[in-house]
């Protein structure tokens, strides 16, 4: 393996350029026109593919990933803030030539392995009961300091650029697993479900009010929340759990919004998230996305099932572009063609793509997908 020059997110970040406006998009994504596929990369690469392309001859504009087309839409994120403000002090804890560890702005202790991630593993966590809570309640309660600076008049030029205007809230199941970990969620939904409640109560209220705020002014298209509530195996809080705290607090931020115009409400979850589709359609949902094929998320049979009720990004299996192009050509043919009749899906790979996938295959991936699309 070459030693590695590209480590961060922000080396790892791609540049896309947009070819579909802002009412396109938005058509697409809720099937009210069908005009012409769309397709992304929706992350890029895992560390060491560059250095791996780079070795393969791979130009500057491949590494970057302007070389290759897609057809896309240009988003643009109003600058408020929805989630934590203040926190602690960050401090550096342990360093070595293989990992470091670092206490981090909500007080966990952080442990990252060099050259491999560029997301660290989580060794402990803030908050165990509720004096833990109580004392970082704070940076998520309302202040007028979410809504500093010039929001609006940047919103408003989102529009003028034709890109989809987004706004963002903190996940239901996502941020409450940050303060107590995985685990400590999952006991507190028994054991502690006042806690529980009281944690995503406030990330409600908050959001509502920021929003509140920003949707009586301009524009807003589309609401994201991050998960990341699944696995494999499926996900960590099932449809009871979703129903008693999650569903709430989606529904009262998208009928807000939904009221106001905004068109797509996205969610980001790895896994397998089959089992809580529907209660997150109940929720408000009608976005999804990596779709991993890998953990069983199979858009030709959730589409089948969910019809227009679902869009979603992503699909495409990342691992298959490691096998041969007999593969690759397989894997595009099953997933394309339905794609493409009956719209409200952006093609892509479903997350990162790993190392081994050779340039040449990524290269064929590419031109294979553009002749599937203009067929």
């Amino acid at each position: 393996m070459p030693s590695l020059k590209w480590t961060s997110h922000a080396d790892l970040a791609i540049r896309k350029k947009a070819t579909v406006g802002r009412e396109e998009y938005l058509d697409y994504m809720t099937f009210q026109r069908n005009d012409r596929p769309l397709f992304t990369e929706i992350f890029g690469p895992l560390v060491g593919l560059k250095e791996e392309w780079e070795e393969q001859g791979a130009t500057p504009e491949e590494l970057d990933f302007s070389a290759f087309p897609y057809r896309c839409e240009s988003r643009g994120h109003i600058p408020v803030c929805t989630g934590r403000i203040g926190g602690c002090k960050e401090e550096a804890l342990e360093e070595n030539d293989i990992y470091r560890i670092w206490r981090d702005g909500i007080g966990r202790t952080m442990k990252i392995i060099k050259g491999v991630a560029t997301l660290p593993l989580p060794l402990s966590f803030p908050v165990k009961k509720w004096d833990d809570w109580r004392k970082i309640k704070p940076w998520y309660e309302f202040s007028q300091e979410r809504l500093a600076g010039d929001w609006e008049s940047t919103a408003r030029r989102f529009q003028l650029e034709d890109k989809v205007v987004c706004v963002s809230i903190p996940g239901g199941f996502d941020e409450p697993r940050q303060l107590l970990g995985e685990e400590g969620l999952c006991i507190a939904y028994y054991d502690q479900p006042d806690l529980v409640h009281d944690i995503v109560n406030t990330l409600c209220d908050t959001a509502f009010r920021v929003l509140e705020k920003v949707s009586a002014s301009v524009q807003i298209d589309a609401l994201f929340v991050h998960e990341d509530m699944a696995g494999k195996s499926g996900p960590l809080a099932g449809p009871a759990q979703i129903r008693e705290f999650i569903a709430p607090y989606y529904r009262r931020i998208w009928n807000l919004l939904r009221d106001r115009g905004a068109r797509l409400f996205d969610q980001d979850s790895d896994g397998d998230m089959n089992p809580v589709i529907d209660v997150f359609l109940e929720s408000g949902v009608n976005c999804m996305h990596p779709m991993e094929p890998a953990a069983g998320m199979d858009i030709v049979n959730i589409r089948r099932k969910y019809g227009a009720r679902l869009a979603f990004y992503g699909g495409i299996d990342k691992h298959v572009l490691r096998k041969s192009r007999e593969d690759i050509v397989r894997e595009l043919e099953y997933k394309v063609p339905p794609m493409i009749k009956t719209g409200g899906c952006v093609l892509g790979l479903d997350h990162r793509i790993p190392r081994g996938t050779s340039l040449d295959n990524y290269r064929f991936y590419i031109r294979k997908m553009w002749e599937m699309m203009q067929d």
